[in-house]
C-alpha cells in the first residue's frame, strides 16, 4: 500500500491540534506528505525538516508563509491541483479544504475531520461582523464567496469514503453539514510534556489565540469585576484591545515559549476557557498538570472535563452554562469556595484518556477496518 497524507498548511505558526494529529499519523504510518503550502520542511526546528512535501501554486504567492487564509476563494481550486493518482490510500487531516483532494474509485480516502470549515459554517456571522470585508459592498461579495464555499464543502465531502471526527460534538456537526456518519477518535495529547503539580498558586490562567471567537474579552470582563488574579498567555489581533480593557489584576503576557506555558499550567489554581471548541486540547493539557478547569459547558468541554456537580468524587472542573461574563463570574466564585474538593490526581487520570498511545491504537485499528472493507 502507498499512502499519501494531505493537510491544509504547514508553517511554523501552525502548531494546533490538527498539526499534532499529522505528526502522530506520520510516526505510525509511512506516507508522502502534501499541503497547500509548506514552510516546515525548510525549518530546522521542525520534525518535517528535510522532508519532500508536495505543494500547490499558493506556495509562491506573496506572504504565503504567514498563512493562506487571505486567499480563501482560491483554496478549493488549489487543493484540487494535487495529483495523488499513484497512491492506494489517501489520509487527509482537514479543518478547511484538505478533504477536497481528487481521488479515483480505486483509492480509499479516510478523512480525520477536525471541524467542517468554520468560517463557512459556524463562524460565518462572527467573521462578517468582525471583518472590514463583511461591511457594505465588499460584504455582499464576501457573502457570495462564503455561499460558494459552503456548496463546494458539501460536494467535496462526497469524495471521502470514511470520516473520523475529533469529538462527538464534531461528529454531530459533520452530520449536520454533510449528512455523513463519523467515527469518533479523540486527538493525541502529549500529556507527558506537562509537569504534574499538586500544590497550586493563587492565580487563574487562560492560554489561547487572541481572536474574537475564543471569548477572551468575556473572561477579562468577568475577572475585572471579580478582582481575582488572572494570567492570559497568547497572541493575536485582539491583544491591543484586551490590554486596554484589562484591570491591574490581569496580566497579558503575549506569546510565550512552551516551557513558560507549561510552568503556568502547572502552577495555576484553575484553567479558564470560554470558547465553544470542537475538542479543546488546552483543557486536557491543563488537567495533565493536575489543574482543574473552568470552562463553557458546550462542545468538546463536555467530553473532556468532568463537572464536579455531576461527578463529586472524580470531578476535574466546573462548567458554566451561558457565554456571558455573569455566568463565568458566578462559576469562578463557586470554584473559589469549593476548590479544596478537587483532586489533582483525578485531573491527571482524566487527561490520560486522551494520550498519544490511545490515539495511535484507535486510528490504526479503524484504518485497518476501513481497508479490509474497501479493498475486499
Amino acid at each position: 500500500m502507498k499512502y499519501a497524507l494531505v493537510h491544509e498548511w504547514l508553517t511554523p505558526k501552525a502548531t494546533g491540534g490538527s498539526e499534532l494529529v499529522v505528526e502522530q499519523i506520520l510516526q505510525n504510518i509511512e506516507a508522502d506528505i502534501y499541503a497547500l503550502i509548506d514552510f516546515e520542511s525548510t525549518n530546522p526546528d521542525s520534525y518535517l525538516f528535510g522532508r519532500d512535501i508536495g505543494t500547490t501554486f499558493l506556495q509562491n504567492f506573496p506572504l504565503a508563509k504567514n498563512g493562506v487564509q487571505k486567499y480563501l476563494p482560491l483554496l478549493p481550486l488549489a487543493i484540487e491541483q494535487l495529483d495523488l493518482a499513484d497512491y492506494d490510500v489517501i489520509l487527509s487531516s482537514s479543518h478547511a479544504v484538505a478533504k477536497g483532494v481528487l481521488t479515483n474509485p480505486q483509492q480509499l480516502h479516510l478523512c480525520y475531520c477536525h471541524t467542517p470549515m468554520r468560517y463557512a459554517w459556524d463562524l460565518t456571522f462572527d467573521y462578517l461582523n468582525n471583518s472590514r470585508l463583511g461591511k457594505g459592498l465588499p460584504g455582499i461579495l464576501t457573502r457570495h464567496i462564503l455561499h460558494q464555499l459552503r456548496q463546494w464543502d458539501v460536494i467535496s465531502a462526497n469524495r471521502v469514503d470514511y470520516f473520523i471526527a475529533n469529538s462527538r460534538h464534531t461528529a454531530r456537526r459533520i452530520w449536520r453539514c454533510y449528512r455523513r456518519e463519523a467515527e469518533v477518535i479523540y486527538p493525541p495529547v502529549n500529556i507527558d510534556r506537562f509537569p504534574y503539580q499538586e500544590k497550586k498558586e493563587d492565580f487563574y490562567l487562560t492560554v489561547s489565540r487572541l481572536v474574537s471567537y475564543k471569548q477572551i474579552k468575556l473572561i477579562i470582563r468577568a475577572f475585572n469585576e471579580l478582582g481575582y488574579p488572572l494570567v492570559v498567555i497568547g497572541d493575536g489581533p485582539d491583544l491591543p484591545m484586551l490590554r486596554q480593557l484589562a484591570k491591574p489584576n490581569i496580566q497579558l503576557l503575549g506569546s510565550q515559549p512552551d516551557a513558560i506555558v507549561e510552568q503556568y499550567m502547572a502552577q495555576a489554581k484553575a484553567f479558564v476557557y470560554a470558547a465553544c471548541e470542537d475538542f479543546g486540547i488546552a483543557l486536557v493539557e491543563a488537567q495533565a498538570c493536575g489543574t482543574p478547569v473552568i470552562a463553557y459547558g458546550k462542545g468538546g468541554a463536555l467530553e473532556t472535563v468532568l463537572d464536579i456537580n455531576q461527578y463529586p468524587e472524580t470531578g476535574t472542573g466546573l462548567l458554566f452554562s451561558e457565554q456571558d461574563p455573569r455566568s463565568l463570574l458566578e462559576t469562578v466564585e463557586t470554584f473559589s469556595q469549593i476548590n479544596h474538593q478537587f483532586n489533582s490526581e483525578s485531573c491527571r487520570t482524566q487527561s490520560a484518556k486522551f494520550s498519544q498511545k490511545i490515539f495511535a491504537t484507535s486510528y490504526l485499528a479503524f484504518l485497518e477496518q476501513c481497508c479490509q472493507h474497501f479493498f475486499s
